[in-house]
């Protein structure tokens, strides 16, 4: 497999770095506020293989349900979507909103609503304004271009409580590229995040590995950011291919490209969680499993406790101790090792250095769980609970 390693991930562009790409973001007048909510992804081929992972959450968004569905058929000609409104617990009549959307905008591009894509972000609960919506559809769609200015403005039309737009492109040595973004800043836990994302890329891959490596990446990088334990009702991530570089790449070796730029937009989406003061890093090693490694970080990651002490740059790891002993994890505690930012503060199930050597000052706080039960390990990424946290999503609705 050749290395992707040299290859950098960069965030000067996003979906339309790939071949056979345009999109555009607009102010359609779904957000009260007249910011960009309505964004739209066309893949131009000649290739229109795609993939996508959704939300575990049993309370599913009307457009989450009908992306799963026209997904059967592994392709899609475009992708749409909005913020302002989430589409989630509107009943029968918010599935005929989605299903009208896929409609207008299949219309407009020539191809069929079963190949449209369609997703949703905002508040649970209402009904999208389908009187700004739809007309808003032949406004995007005049705007479509495939400059790194139309990359922008499709990552920043789908923010909600985001502060700042997120994109990456990955250009291959051999002639192909990735490019993506995604949007999420609160209610994020692994199984995804409030957390839309669109990824695309002119390799020729074809479509049953096009799901398998998305998955993979998916499991190693969205599904390991867990800002506040919420599993969103809109999670989703799509995968696009367009092949317009005709070059068919393997799939080991597409699979670790893909992984690198959603790693890359994973950090970003922590950098930009809301009310964020502190970027942790939560690594369990050696855990009889990966799976229970993964459980023993998710654990940590979302304990209130141990997210106010990381706020208060409090080297507190009898909260870590703790957390780590209510996961389903198999370990000894008497072999429990922790290290906060590189100071070895708990030892053998007990007290080691003092807690004046691990400073937690700093915007990162990079823990570490020692298990010693196995040869597994995991990184899971999480950020503090601020006060600025609990204010924001106190006032989301108003």
């Amino acid at each position: 497999m050749t290395s992707t390693v040299q290859h950098q991930v960069e965030r000067s562009a996003g979906v339309t770095a790939p071949a056979g790409f345009r999109a555009a973001g607009v102010i359609a007048g779904i957000k009260p506020a007249g910011k960009p909510d309505l964004t739209v992804v066309v893949n131009d081929g000649p290739y229109d293989g795609a993939a996508g992972v959704f939300t575990t959450n049993k309370v599913k968004a009307a457009p989450v349900l009908w992306s799963q569905q026209v997904l059967t058929a592994g392709k899609l000609k475009a992708v749409v979507l909005n913020s302002g409104g989430a589409n989630a617990c509107t009943g029968p009549e918010g599935f005929q909103d989605t299903h009208k959307t896929a409609e207008e905008l299949a219309t407009i591009l020539g191809v069929g609503a079963g190949e449209i894509g369609v997703c949703s972000t905002g508040l649970i609960g209402e009904r999208l304004p389908m009187d700004k919506l739809l007309p808003g559809l032949k406004s995007v769609v005049d705007a479509l271009g495939d400059t790194p200015g139309h990359s922008l403005s499709a990552a920043t039309a789908v923010m909600t409580t985001d502060n700042v737009p997120k994109q990456a492109v990955l250009k291959h040595a051999d002639g192909w590229s990735i490019g993506g973004f995604a949007k999420g800043a609160g209610m994020c836990a692994p199984n995804m995040a409030t957390m839309l994302s669109v990824i695309t890329t002119d390799a020729i891959v074809d479509q049953p590995h096009l799901d398998h490596v998305l998955r993979n990446a998916v499991g190693k990088t969205f599904n390991r950011l867990d800002v506040d334990g919420g599993t969103s009702t809109n999670d989703t991530v799509l995968l696009l291919s367009s092949g317009a570089s005709g070059i068919k790449v393997p799939a080991d070796e597409f699979e670790a490209a893909l992984t690198a730029l959603a790693a890359d937009l994973v950090k970003q989406l922590q950098a930009d969680a809301e009310g964020v003061t502190k970027h942790v890093s939560i690594t369990v090693q050696n855990a009889a499993t990966e799976a229970e490694a993964v459980a023993a970080a998710k654990i940590v990651a979302e304990d209130n406790l141990c997210k106010t002490a990381f706020f208060a740059s409090d080297p507190n790891w009898g909260r870590i101790a703790m957390a780590v002993g209510n996961a389903p994890t198999a370990f000894d505690p008497a072999l429990l090792d922790i290290t906060l930012n590189g100071a070895a503060i708990c030892i053998a199930g007990g007290k080691g250095v003092d807690r004046s050597e691990a400073d937690l000052s700093g915007l990162e706080i990079d823990v570490v769980i020692d298990l010693h039960a196995g040869s597994a390990s995991a990184t899971v990424l999480t950020t503090d609970l601020s006060h600025a946290y609990v204010e924001e999503n106190s006032a989301y609705s108003s």
